[in-house]
C-alpha cells in the first residue's frame, strides 16, 4: 500500500495534505525519513511515525455498541441521528457500517464493522444466527403463546416465520420476556406479538450469535471486541 494511501484512510487528511505532511519531512517508516507519497509499506510488518508517534493501521475494525433508542440503524441519514454519527472520528475513517438493524425504538446489542465478508455471512439466512431479546409486552404472555413461537406465527402480510424460543421471565398485565429468533424480518418480534394479540412497549437485544451485549455499557457507548470474541464471531459463521 502506498504511504499516502495508508494515512489518508487513516484519518491523516486528504491525499493532497498527506502530501504536505511527507514533504514537511514528519513521516518515517523503520526510522527513515520518508517524502516520497508513492513509496510502498506494508502495514502488518512496517514502522510508521508521524511526527514521532507510531500509526496503528489495523485493516478491519469491529465494535460492540449497546444502541440507544432514537437512533438509526444506518451509515447515514438527513434526518436522523445514525449509529455511525456515535462514533469517535478515529473509527469512523475506517468506514464501518451496522451489521443488520435495529429498529430506532430498539436498544441493545449492535455490532459494527467494516468487514464485509463477515458480515455478509453473519447476514446471510442460510446461517440462522440466533438473535436473543428482552422485551416487555403488554398484556399477560402465556404458555399458548410459547407454542405458537415454537410452531411460527402468521404475520400480518402472511409470511409465517421459522420457530421462535419464548420465555416468559415475568407474566402479569404486562409480562417480561426473552425470545430468540433467526430471522430478521422488518419489525419482526413487534410483529410476532401482535400476531397473538399483545404488543410490544419496550426491546432490547442481548446477543447475536456468539456476541453478547456487555452490560457495562451505557446506552450509545461502544467498545472494540476483544480477540477472542472476534474469533468466536469468525469461527461461528465458518460453521
Amino acid at each position: 500500500m502506498r504511504i499516502d494511501k495508508l494515512l489518508a484512510n487513516l484519518g491523516y487528511g486528504s491525499r493532497k495534505e498527506v502530501k504536505q505532511l511527507l514533504k514537511k519531512g514528519l513521516v518515517k517508516m523503520n526510522d527513515q525519513l520518508i517524502k516520497d507519497p508513492k513509496q510502498h509499506v506494508q502495514p502488518d510488518m512496517d514502522i510508521v511515525t508521524l511526527n514521532g508517534e507510531r500509526i496503528e493501521y489495523k485493516e478491519f475494525i469491529y465494535l460492540m455498541m449497546n444502541k440507544p433508542p432514537g437512533v438509526i440503524s444506518a451509515t447515514e441519514d438527513d434526518k436522523d441521528e445514525t449509529v455511525i454519527d456515535l462514533l469517535e472520528m478515529e473509527d469512523q475513517v475506517y468506514s464501518p457500517f451496522p451489521v443488520g438493524r435495529l429498529d430506532k425504538d430498539t436498544e441493545g446489542l449492535l455490532l459494527i464493522t467494516n468487514d464485509g465478508q463477515l458480515a455478509h455471512r453473519l447476514l446471510s439466512p442460510k446461517k440462522h444466527v440466533p438473535k436473543t431479546y428482552f422485551a416487555v409486552i403488554e398484556g399477560e404472555v402465556n404458555e399458548e403463546d410459547v407454542i405458537a413461537f415454537q410452531k411460527g406465527v402468521t404475520l400480518d402480510d402472511g409470511y409465517v416465520t421459522k420457530p421462535g424460543k419464548l420465555t416468559i421471565l415475568k407474566a402479569g398485565l404486562t409480562s417480561d420476556i426473552e425470545i430468540t429468533i433467526t430471522e430478521g424480518k422488518f419489525h419482526q418480534v413487534k410483529r410476532m406479538f401482535e400476531a397473538v394479540g399483545k404488543r410490544v412497549i419496550y426491546l432490547k437485544r442481548i446477543s447475536m450469535g456468539p456476541l453478547l451485549l456487555d452490560e457495562s455499557l451505557e446506552l450509545g457507548e461502544y467498545r472494540e471486541l476483544e480477540d477472542e470474541e472476534i474469533e468466536q464471531l469468525k469461527s461461528y459463521e465458518k460453521s
